[in-house]
């Protein structure tokens, strides 16, 4: 910062207040604008990072809708074969009928979840260059939470989904199947029951990400759900 020295001699108090009184004001004014200049660009920033994390989160939760939707027209055909053949062992059928149930409705048997990729690049852009500091509290309270709860998703389906799951028994079960081998109704009923759980699960999991999602993008809680 430049100061202009007086070229004339003051004289007296009244002078030299005045000028002091003008190189006080210059100093606040150029403070006043540096901090509006500042507060400009942060403003700006948080604005579009929260844009950015908006679109993505909404980008996410469309994902979360698409793969609940897949997930449970599969866990309502699991639910139909457990009910099916569940009838058969109650009402005293032998195994030799029940199995010729089982290859009848044996492309039923399958476990395969659709899970969604949740992209979190605009999160982490918005800590790294400190944006996300300038947020609202408020919002920013709600953004964390959201992409916290999509970590312990993908943390869960990663780790422990199929936690219920025998998967040797499975694949012994399914190989049988599709050689037309007899297989035992009770362990079908038990892997078969297994699946739903799992598939349960996952649909668990997915509604909780679904309504962390929703509560930070109230534009879309209106929207007919998954």
């Amino acid at each position: 910062m430049h100061f202009e020295i007086p070229k004339q001699p003051m004289r007296g108090f009244k002078d030299f207040a005045k000028h002091y009184l003008m190189i006080v004001l210059s100093i606040l004014t150029a403070l006043g604008l540096e901090a509006w200049i500042e507060h400009a660009h942060h403003t700006h920033a948080a604005a579009l990072a929260s844009r950015q994390i908006t679109a993505e989160l909404r980008a996410n939760l469309d994902g979360v809708q698409s793969s609940y939707r897949s997930n449970q027209q599969r866990l309502v055909l699991l639910q139909q074969l457990d009910d099916t053949i569940a009838k058969d062992v109650r009402d005293g059928k032998t195994d030799a009928a029940i199995n010729q149930h089982i290859q009848a409705l044996k492309n039923q048997f399958k476990l395969s979840l659709d899970w969604p990729i949740f992209a979190n690049q605009a999160w982490d852009v918005a800590v790294a260059n400190q944006s996300a500091t300038w947020m609202d509290r408020a919002a920013l309270s709600e953004y964390s939470a959201a992409y916290s709860k999509q970590r312990d998703a993908a943390s869960w389906m990663a780790q422990d989904s199929a936690l219920f799951l025998n998967a040797p028994l499975l694949a012994t079960l399914s190989t049988r199947i599709d050689l037309g081998r007899e297989i035992d109704p009770i362990e079908f009923l038990s892997v078969l029951r297994q699946m739903i759980i799992t598939s349960g699960e996952t649909q668990s999991h997915l509604q909780q990400v679904e309504s962390q999602l929703k509560q930070v993008l109230p534009e879309e809680a209106g929207r007919s759900k998954s």
